[in-house]
């Protein structure tokens, strides 16, 4: 039985239990039978995340892909794309990649607002830092992405530049260093605060 196509593998499954149906067979290809079906059901099992990424990937919403999945809702359907995708992460269970998601996305709405809340304050530091002298060029790199970012209309896009241009940052831009540190652990902490908050609203 073993045989990397799918649907060849199914039909000698088949073919073994309409065999079965009919009269006694031999335990040995009942075994493997057995042991193809589950490793086509792995098999199809990836497909399915691969599939459903691919369909948001292409615009279909979520509550169009709930009745090809054989869901009721939307909330259903990502749910089921959580529980099935493989983690980035390390979360071994669905239920884990599910509340992993949760986290992060209650984390950069909270982040965000706070970035919205803060726009000046994050747009004037990003300008000092983007036009600073005296960087190497990998420094001159980050500062450059950072001065692209300043025209994003969204102002959460000056974060990650912002924090990445921190490690380039010499003595001479201590403060400018000591305040990049403190925005990346202001939003750390907003994130974790997030969590707990989404977590205890769910218990």
């Amino acid at each position: 039985m073993a045989d990397a196509d799918p649907a060849r593998v199914v039909q000698r499954v088949h073919g073994v239990v309409l065999a079965a149906r009919g009269g006694a067979v031999p335990s040995d290809q009942v075994l493997a039978a057995l042991a193809a079906l589950r490793s086509v059901r792995e098999q199809l099992g990836a497909w399915e995340p691969e599939l459903i990424a691919a369909a948001r990937a292409g615009g279909t919403s979520w509550a169009s892909l709930a009745p090809a999945l054989g869901v009721a809702s939307r909330q259903a359907a990502e749910r089921r794309f959580l529980r099935l995708r493989p983690s980035a992460t390390g979360e071994t269970t669905g239920e884990a990649r599910v509340d992993a998601e949760r986290d992060r996305r209650a984390g950069d709405r909270a982040v965000a607002d706070w970035a919205r809340r803060n726009s000046a304050v994050l747009r004037q530091l990003a300008g000092q830092v983007s036009a600073l002298d005296g960087l190497d060029a990998a420094g001159r790199e980050s500062a450059d992405r950072l001065g692209a970012a300043l025209g994003d209309d969204d102002v959460t896009s000056l974060l990650p530049p912002l924090a990445a241009v921190r490690a380039h940052l010499t003595r001479d831009h201590a403060g400018l260093a000591d305040r990049l540190g403190a925005i990346s652990e202001h939003t750390d902490q907003l994130r974790r605060e997030a969590a707990g908050n989404r977590r205890d609203r769910t218990t």
